[in-house]
């Protein structure tokens, strides 16, 4: 694996937000960097403002368990040391939240109150393999969250650590892993080659949009689908 930048420039950075996560998969494929089963989150979790379009951030990891009582008694409102962690990254920030409760998603760690700390602290959306709440808090800020569920409590929930390697649906994330994702699902996006995925994203789109021409021309054909179909 060639060496690359691990911090993009803001530049870079809205270029892979302008994006959508489909094209992007599609653009890391070329670069033969992971298998194809690999790097990104199952259905399990969901977008849940599609309204908001792409989020990019680096990944601020955080485990948490909320379906019994701390065996320490301390609650999250107990610990802001993990708010130094958080500052410690690069922005714009992901707060990525792995839940791994007996019973994951029975109380919600992401609710208003946490929504607008992490907006304070230079964060851009949150995911977690378990439960949010306070949808209207969050979409008022225009503050991406991806989850499994919702719940309406936060039951017993509390930080078990922070800045650890988690696992969400699948996805394995690393501290400052660089995420990407929209209303198709989430994904991992390799830092050493992120900054050539919107070429190599944009040389892809115009192959694909030859052969969506074809199949909407007035003038359509097979064999004319079958020419454009294999100049690709």
């Amino acid at each position: 694996m060639s060496s690359g930048p691990t911090i993009l420039s803001p530049a870079e950075l809205a270029a892979l937000q302008a994006l959508d996560t489909c094209v992007v998969a599609n653009a890391i494929e070329t670069f033969d960097e992971r298998l194809r089963n690999e790097g990104y989150a199952a259905n399990s979790v969901h977008c849940q403002f599609p309204q908001l379009g792409t989020m990019v951030g680096y990944a601020a990891t955080l485990r948490v368990r909320g379906s019994a009582p701390s065996t320490t008694g301390y609650l999250y409102s107990e610990n802001t040391v993990w708010w130094d962690y958080l500052m410690s990254l690069p922005a714009p920030r992901v707060v990525v939240v792995q839940d791994v409760s007996t019973r994951i998603g029975l109380g919600s760690f992401i609710g208003a109150v946490h929504v607008n700390i992490f907006k304070a602290l230079g964060c851009v959306g949150a995911v977690t393999n378990g439960s949010v709440r306070d949808l209207p808090a969050a979409e008022s800020l225009g503050f991406h969250l991806f989850s499994a569920g919702l719940s309406v409590s936060h039951a017993y929930v509390h930080m078990l650590d922070f800045g650890c390697p988690v696992e969400i649906a699948g996805l394995k994330i690393q501290s400052g892993t660089l995420l990407h994702g929209d209303r198709h699902g989430l994904q991992a996006i390799p830092l050493d080659i992120a900054a050539r995925i919107p070429a190599a994203a944009a040389r892809i789109q115009k192959k694909e949009d030859a052969i969506i021409q074809a199949c909407q021309s007035p003038h359509f054909s097979l064999e004319k689908l079958r020419e454009t179909f294999g100049n690709q």
